[in-house]
């Protein structure tokens, strides 16, 4: 996958808990990848886009914790 990456806003700037999504890719595809900014060449995890958006809504809710 060529596409650029983009780095979450909720990611944190110390290095841990860092993550990236393609969004052309996704807008492309119909699938959201996801994948660890640390590990570029690791494994690249695909979710639908529904699926995708509630768990993004759930972490801006505070859903998960801190």
């Amino acid at each position: 996958m060529t596409d650029n990456w983009i780095k979450s806003s909720y990611s944190q700037s110390n290095g841990g808990e860092c993550i990236e999504w393609a969004p052309a890719h996704a807008a492309r595809s119909g699938v959201v990848p996801v994948r660890d900014s640390k590990d570029p060449q690791g494994p690249t995890l695909t979710f639908d886009p529904a699926a995708w958006n509630a768990f993004v809504a759930g972490v801006k809710a505070g859903d998960f914790g801190a």
